[in-house]
């Protein structure tokens, strides 16, 4: 975004500025109150003024550009294709995963928008109700609880606002496209001789969405083939070359093999441009062979569907916000508070129409993989008879034969269903979220206290189309002449079912030969509308105690103290066809499940020295909190600081802290999910008859491997065996938690003594190491094990194909699956530099004031250990974890209330994963991608006292993300790079006012 994107500590709190006593201050870190804002534990502020210049719709677009923030699990521009968690935004500390981060608003949980975890939805949060936020690196599980492994990110709303604040705001991209609206409104009283204050938050924004044919480097559905001979992303723009998919809106019909006929290659038939039905299919486009009769050495096809001109890069986003807060003082040092949240977020997603396919675990005939063209059907007499199915080409019905010795002719088919049109996800999630309670002190205002009630809940409501009924589909396939006038019609030309019982269900006759011939009432039979909903529930409870124990030679002894109860539940419900895998897509099952934790915890700080040389401050602390759950018992989790400042410039932290993360109700109890995993490189590609090794071995252990060796002389895949690997996913209840040991240490520099007031440094080193992380083996490593290692426990999760299919190769893989486990664990460490300037104008005669702030973060580590023993998974330097990034802005302010600003976002120069290069023989860093640098601006004008008027540009160099591989580890569906990572929307403007009264 435009203006100071990054959150350098504050001045305020790097200069230790000292407030009244009576003012006490939390800050996020710790949970004692102190009149000296200062954190011992890494902590970045984000100021109202850093939100208002931004020009943000998402607090998450802002949160993004600090180098401390690793790839979001969820955005607008990774969630297409998503059956749950479109347009959903998060964030991810550290790239640990957005679960290992934890969320609070006002220093309290916030229920997920998510079902079956922790994640919070930042859509929730009312970006200009914002007073600030605390960004808080390394474990704070003992002060927060479960979940803040990585860290915490604290949202604090306004307080004790009065007046009227509004603004609206309007945005477009060069190309006119992901038109953006949004509009807010503050108002906030002191009453009762202000006592009291309340407040209130109205917003509106909304984002239009980007498809991916709005895009030139989009529009096609594409793979290159040169990026992997070099080695280097700059060849990408040299290779391209059509990459289209085999399942066209015409079919594709197969005729298979003739196992019986040696040379007998089967016939593929298709339909050309021209409705003409040809013997040959070409999916990119090509000379047609020798077996193609009539059209042999002619130009043919491509016959291939393309899936960019329905795809998304960005989806559309709609929010409506509702926020209040307000406090009253009913006795001296009593006082009762409140805080409401409502939010609606719209999103809707479009992915191209559906591939249906004969066979294959979504496929209308999963056993044999092929359609029957006959029929056994009985006559007048009661006598069976075989007729013919009259939808289907004579050419194609004589080229058939029995394939599954049932005696009927069949063939196998591959078609897109474009006539179903579009599949389509409209979602809704509304969120309500309130607290109450008391708070006050005690002891002549020696302690503070509080205790409330926190309660929240997400609903989400999705209603998808562009599924199809498998049953009535296969119903709709069996087709005959209705010579007896079955239909009671009066004709003996129909066509009709074959079967009566599904003929007294409404069945019509689906015809897949050629692009739109399925009727309107045929679709109206084998319509699928799919539905999902979900419900989240979160209850807290606690109560909090801090204050000064007793005063030593250094200063007070510092504590704090409270308890806390929380339970959550989540469920989610999809339509009966989905749960039963039978709408030819995903089979979901519906999960539901609960938790509670009752959990206490204790910090103590101690200053040992003050105001001595060498020791002008130095204190340490330490914490502790106990959780018993539910599910996995009791845990805890400890931490200890301190802070050694030898003289006033320079002051020295550090931490250590154990933080731990509970399982979550999805981790814990999701059923068997199904999924269509990409990049997946099977091992046994091109074994032969003998040798191989342990991978031969292991491949030609599988029937079906064999009967394709014989077949082909060695293994042969071809594209459908690619694309066609599913598998499922599931959850585990027997799970324990994870635990991390954290350590920072860093240095706050200040360097009043040399004259430089209004400068700050800040240098920090962190090492976080997570163990037990829960997880589900990777697919690529599942099968490393198998095949690789002869591992039997991973060998039982691949399945693979007994014999060919109309579509599928004998001896593909047909699932991986992947089940929750506590085996893995990841370690990272790194360096945070934040640096901080503001100074006058008036020594060099201009005015105003200049300011400048960077916030740079290198990456030394970042390895994923996906079993014990086992080497790292290297992720530092790899796309989305680029091991250097920053974020700079430098901002002037002039007197005469003009005010301007240029951001710069820099991503250092990244890898491919390097798993994916090993897969296919190649070394680490097969693939690169350079660096980007990204640069906004923003103008702002003061208009008298009361308005503001201001116009940003971001992107304003037109910066292209840059292309990565179809079907690579990091490309985001629909978008041809890391969309979310990389800016994908290219150059655009947008233009505001805000007033004030």
């Amino acid at each position: 975004m435009t203006a100071a994107a990054i959150a350098a500590p504050a001045f305020a709190q790097e200069q230790e500025a000292e407030v009244s006593v009576e003012d006490v201050i939390v800050v996020t870190g710790s949970r004692i109150a102190s009149p000296v804002d200062v954190s011992t534990a890494p902590l970045q502020i984000v100021n109202d003024q850093t939100i208002k210049d931004s020009g943000a719709t998402n607090i998450q677009e802002l949160l993004l550009e600090n180098p401390a923030f690793g790839t979001p699990a969820l955005s607008r521009t990774n969630s297409a294709f998503l059956t749950s968690g479109t347009g959903v935004a998060t964030v991810d500390l550290r790239d640990l995963g957005s679960d290992r981060t934890l969320v609070l608003v006002n220093g309290r949980r916030v229920v997920a928008g998510l079902p079956g975890s922790a994640t919070v939805d930042l859509n929730v949060i009312p970006t200009q109700f914002l007073e600030r936020v605390d960004v808080l690196t390394g474990g704070a599980s003992s002060l927060y609880g479960s979940d803040a492994i990585a860290g915490v990110v604290n949202f604090v709303y306004k307080r004790d606002f009065e007046g009227l604040e509004a603004n609206a705001q309007y945005g477009i991209t060069e190309r006119g496209d992901d038109r953006r609206y949004q509009a807010n409104v503050t108002v906030g009283t002191n009453f009762a001789d202000d006592r009291g204050n309340i407040m209130v938050h109205f917003g509106y924004s909304k984002e239009g969405g980007v498809l991916s044919r709005q895009r030139k480097n989009t529009f096609l559905d594409d793979a290159s083939v040169g990026a992997f001979i070099t080695g280097d992303m700059a060849d990408w723009a040299t290779g391209i070359e059509p990459f289209l998919s085999s399942f066209p809106p015409q079919g594709r019909f197969i005729i298979p093999d003739d196992p019986n006929v040696a040379g007998n290659q089967g016939t593929t038939f298709t339909y050309d441009a021209n409705g003409q039905l040809r013997p040959c299919f070409s999916t990119n486009g090509g000379t047609a062979p020798a077996t193609c009769g009539a059209f042999a050495g002619q130009p043919i096809g491509p016959d291939g569907f393309n899936r960019q001109a329905f795809r998304t890069i960005a989806v559309p986003v709609q929010r409506y916000l509702f926020a209040a807060a307000g406090h009253y003082e009913f006795t001296e040092g009593t006082n009762f508070f409140f805080e409401g949240t409502f939010n609606r977020t719209e999103s809707s997603r479009i992915i191209e129409p559906f591939a249906l396919e004969s066979g294959g675990s979504t496929g209308i005939f999963p056993a044999s993989g092929l359609m029957p063209i006959e029929h056994r059907v009985l006559d007048e007499q009661g006598n069976v008879a075989v007729v013919q199915n009259p939808l289907v080409p004579q050419a194609i019905f004589d080229a058939a034969r029995d394939n599954d010795g049932d005696g009927l002719r069949d063939i196998g088919f591959a078609r897109r269903l474009a006539e179903v049109g579009n599949r389509t996800g409209s979602t809704s999630r509304d969120f309500f979220r309130f607290v109450v309670g008391f708070d006050g002190t005690l002891f002549d205002d020696r302690f503070n206290w509080d205790v409330s009630y926190n309660y929240g809940k997400t609903i989400e409501n999705q209603v998808s189309s562009g599924q199809v009924n498998v049953a009535n589909f296969r119903d709709g396939l069996s087709v005959m002449v209705d010579v007896d006038d079955v239909n009671g019609n009066g004709s003996t030309s129909d066509y009709v079912c074959t079967s009566a019982e599904a003929r007294a269900n409404g069945c019509v006759p689906v015809n897949i030969f050629g692009a739109g011939n399925i009727s309107p009432e045929a679709l109206a039979y084998i319509d699928a509308q799919g539905t999902f909903q979900t419900e989240i529930t979160q209850q807290v409870v606690q109560a909090n105690l801090s204050g000064e124990l007793f005063q030593l030679p250094a200063g007070p002894v510092g504590i704090a103290t409270g308890v806390e109860y929380r339970k959550e539940s989540s469920k989610e419900d999809n339509d009966a066809l989905t749960n039963a895998g039978m709408n030819a897509g995903n089979k979901i099952p519906d999960t539901a499940g609960s938790f509670d934790v009752a959990e206490a915890y204790l910090e103590v700080r101690v200053p040992i020295l003050a105001d001595t040389p060498g020791f002008q401050l130095l204190d340490v602390g330490g914490s502790v909190r106990v959780a018993d759950y539910s599910t996995v018992g009791t845990v805890y989790s400890y931490a200890g600081t301190a802070t050694w400042k030898p003289v006033d410039d320079i002051r020295f932290r550090g931490t250590y802290s154990r933080a731990v993360r509970a399982p979550n109700i999805g981790e814990l109890y999701s059923g068997l999910s199904q999924t269509f995993p990409s990049g997946i490189n099977d091992p046994c590609d091109g074994v032969g008859p003998t040798g191989g090794g342990t991978v031969g071995d292991i491949c030609r252990s599988q029937p079906g491997v064999n009967a394709n060796i014989a077949a082909n002389g060695v293994f042969t895949l071809n594209q459908a065996d690619q694309q066609g690997i599913s598998g499922f996913n599931g959850g585990n209840p027997d799970l324990e938690e994870e635990k991390a040991d954290s350590w920072t240490l860093g240095a706050v520099i200040t360097p009043r003594s040399l004259g430089l007031n209004n400068l700050s440094l800040s240098i920090d080193y962190y090492n976080i190491n997570v163990k037990n992380v829960i997880a589900a083996p990777g697919r690529g490593f599942t099968l490393d094990q198998c095949f690789n290692k002869a591992n039997p426990t991973y060998c039982d999760l691949v399945t693979r194909r007994p014999a060919a299919t109309a579509v599928n190769s004998a001896g593909s893989i047909e699932f991986i699956d992947a089940i929750n486990v506590n085996g893995a664990s990841w370690k990272t460490e790194g360096l945070d530099v934040v640096l901080n300037y503001r100074s006058g104008l008036d020594a060099i005669g201009a005015g105003g004031t200049v300011s400048a702030q960077v916030a740079y973060t290198r990456v030394f580590k970042n390895d994923y250990f996906p079993a014990a023993g086992e080497p790292a998974d290297r992720q530092a330097g790899e796309i989305g974890t680029a091991k250097d990034r920053f974020t700079a802005n430098l901002a002037y302010n002039a007197e005469s209330g003009l005010r301007a600003s240029l951001t710069g976002t820099y991503i250092g120069k990244s890898y491919e994963d390097d798993q994916f290069c090993f897969a296919y023989g190649y070394e680490a860093k097969c693939v690169g991608v350079s660096a980007e640098f990204y640069l906004d601006a923003q103008l702002g004008w003061n208009i008298g006292d009361n308005f503001e008027l201001y116009f940003g540009v971001d992107n304003l160099l037109d910066n292209d993300a840059p292309r990565i591989l179809s079907g690579t580890t990091f490309n985001t569906t629909g978008t041809d790079t890391a969309a979310d990572v990389y800016d994908v929307f290219g150059r655009r403007y947008y233009t505001g006012v805000r007033m004030k009264f």
